[in-house]
């Protein structure tokens, strides 16, 4: 059989639907949704976000942001309008900062900005938040068909060029799932012999093994 090499490149379609403030960029398929953040693709764009007052970091871990059209807005987590929680957040970029969780539905960038805050005048830094969505669906779950992380469980096809875009497992998605990433390993060499495809995953075991489906 023949040995094939593919970078993984996913899009967050959830969120690429829902708002036009953030864009899921190309990914390299190092394990983070976002090419730069080892997985799937990632996040590449700011989003525009308004700061709240809600608690004493804007959009902190265990926080919530409701969806918008154009911007998304820190709410209290028993808000209606409450859509999805952060469970992991950084500052800086994406692209020289920790990957989100494995099961992170999507990327939210935040844009440096002055913002009152709970404590007082201040300045919300740049960085950028792990986002779970509060109810069904998690593209970020394992076979989900999105998230800006490729990880086990996940399915992929080709996309020409030498690279995969991930779709659902389920073939509900606009593509079938051409293969299946059924183990992530540190070197080729430690994937199971039914192998037909290497993934770049990124993180600490960056090879993913995919077989066909």
């Amino acid at each position: 059989m023949r040995e094939r090499w593919c970078v993984g490149v996913v899009c967050a379609a959830l969120l690429a639907a829902l708002t036009t403030g953030c864009q899921a960029a190309h990914g390299s398929g190092s394990g983070e949704g976002d090419g730069r953040l080892g997985g799937k693709a990632a996040a590449s764009s700011s989003a525009s976000t308004q700061p709240s007052g809600y608690g004493a970091v804007f959009l902190g871990v265990d926080e919530c942001s409701s969806f918008g059209t154009t911007t998304f807005t820190e709410v209290p987590c028993t808000s209606e309008r409450a859509a999805a929680r952060v469970i992991a957040r950084y500052d800086g970029d994406v692209s020289a900062g920790p990957v989100c969780p494995a099961t992170t539905d999507f990327v939210l960038h935040i844009s440096a900005q002055g913002s009152s805050g709970a404590g007082g005048d201040g300045v919300v830094p740049k960085g950028y938040a792990c986002m779970r969505n509060l109810e069904p669906p998690h593209p970020g779950d394992p076979g989900g068909g999105g998230g800006p992380r490729t990880i086990v469980g996940d399915c992929v096809y080709g996309s020409g060029s030498g690279q995969v875009r991930e779709t659902a497992c389920d073939g509900s998605g606009p593509k079938k799932p051409q293969y299946k990433v059924v183990k992530a390993v540190l070197r080729r060499a430690s994937c199971p012999a039914s192998t037909a495809l290497y993934v770049q995953l990124g993180g600490e075991q960056p090879v993913g093994c995919a077989r066909p489906v």
